[in-house]
């Protein structure tokens, strides 16, 4: 897998055989198949390994405390910092990634799911302390992650043109998400103040 991602970083996965592993890894082609049955299935190891960085950085952030808006932030950062960091480290690979995503892997759905399996219990976490607003926890969830999907889609690094920063679009979701008090009209508070003081 490793020699696979290596060749799929120089030459692209579409041109890398699974020839060019064997050779890579000094052994016959028939022996790569020996642990993979296909070249697809190398290329899903592939997906998986790297996706795997974002899964292992957002759950360490998952890991900490304090408000729960701030600990939503930390994992949603680490996502986007593992994202904006793979065209550099793996320089070809996103054009996998993107096929993978176009074409809903498995792999791909298990780490959204495993994305979503992080979220929500902070999510409900949030709704329990009174931080968040109520509503179902995975809807929010979605929600969320939706709209921070052009920052945290492994297929979508520097995909669109015109986007709002990182920042930006948190801090929408952040407000969105957040419990604010019930506010009444001006006028009826009004009222209730000058009863208040009758």
């Amino acid at each position: 897998m490793q020699a696979a991602i290596h060749l799929y970083g120089e030459m692209g996965h579409n041109k890398t055989t699974v020839a060019d592993i064997a050779r890579h890894l000094s052994m016959s082609s028939a022996n790569v198949y020996r642990f993979f049955p296909s070249r697809r299935a190398i290329e899903e190891a592939v997906v998986q390994e790297v996706l795997e960085e974002a899964v292992s950085a957002a759950t360490e952030a998952a890991r900490g405390s304090g408000p729960v808006l701030r600990r939503l932030a930390a994992i949603l950062k680490a996502i986007a910092d593992c994202n904006e960091a793979r065209p550099a480290k793996h320089r070809r690979l996103q054009d996998l990634l993107t096929l993978a995503v176009r074409q809903n892997w498995t792999v791909v759905l298990t780490y959204d799911d495993r994305i979503r399996g992080l979220v929500r219990p902070i999510i409900g976490t949030g709704q329990a302390r009174g931080e968040l607003q109520g509503g179902s926890p995975m809807a929010l969830t979605c929600c969320l992650l939706e709209a921070m999907d052009v920052h945290l889609n492994p297929s979508r690094v520097g995909a669109a043109t015109l986007r709002p920063s990182f920042d930006e679009m948190l801090g929408f979701c952040k407000g969105a998400l957040r419990l604010t008090p019930f506010l009444q009209p001006a006028g009826m508070t009004a009222r209730v103040q000058l009863k208040a003081v009758g």
